[in-house]
This record gives C-alpha cells, sequence and structure tokens, in this order.
C-alpha cells in the first residue's frame, strides 16, 4: 500500500521552534525523573554512612572528586530548579499569572531563582 496523501505533514520538533513555556515544561518533567536518580545517590550515601568508617571513606571519595562535585551540582540545580517551578505551577493553579507576558517573566524567574540559589548554596558549602 503505498503513501498517497498530499497533505502537509506537520512541522518536526527539529524544525518548529517550541515556545519557552513548553520547554521549562518538558524540563520540569525531566527533573523530575533527575530527581529520582539523585535520591538514589542520597539513599546509597547514607547506606555507606551505616556501613561503617571504610564504606563510607569510599563513598566520600567518589563524591569528592569533580565528577562527584559535578553530580552534586547537578543535583542541586535540579532541586531548586523543581522547586522553584512547582511554586510557578501553584501560582498557575490559583489561577494567576495565566497571561502570555507574565508567563514569560515568571519563567525567568524561575531560571534567575534557580541558578542563584544554586551558586548561593554551593557558596556556604564551600566556605
Amino acid at each position: 500500500m503505498a503513501w498517497n496523501d498530499k497533505r502537509p505533514m506537520s512541522p518536526h520538533l527539529q524544525v518548529y521552534d517550541l515556545p519557552v513555556t513548553a520547554k521549562l515544561s518538558i524540563l520540569h518533567r525531566a527533573t523530575g525523573a533527575a530527581l529520582t536518580a539523585g535520591l538514589i545517590i542520597i539513599v546509597l550515601a547514607l547506606a555507606a554512612a551505616a556501613g561503617g568508617q571504610e564504606s563510607w571513606q569510599t563513598m566520600h571519595s567518589i563524591l569528592s572528586s569533580w565528577f562527584g562535585y559535578l553530580v552534586l551540582f547537578g543535583f542541586t540545580f535540579v532541586l531548586y530548579y523543581h522547586f522553584c517551578n512547582g511554586i510557578r505551577h501553584l501560582i498557575w493553579d490559583m489561577g494567576k499569572g495565566l497571561e502570555p507576558d507574565k508567563v514569560e517573566k515568571s519563567g525567568q524567574v524561575v531560571l534567575i531563582a534557580t541558578i542563584g540559589l544554586s551558586l548561593f548554596t554551593w557558596l556556604i558549602a564551600i566556605i
């Protein structure tokens, strides 16, 4: 059976640029999944701490490596993004801030707050 439909096809995601709100919504879902992976790391760290000095030293050496810091910073960023965007969604659930210009501004506020909170947390952690 041959394809003989002459109607135009819908634009593909590689051609069509999603609005910022759609990208932030997709990112919100992705951060929820990433938080699950981060919680597994936290459980492993707690299990290592409960396992005694030797197992904790192994976990500590992993988490204090450059890759461990990168993963922990990523977890912090994901946590704050999901938190800030969740507050944004709660405000929307109350019926506020749904105008297109306010939706754009609240998205920018979420990103700025996420970056600021992540950097502030790590600045305090390092000092």
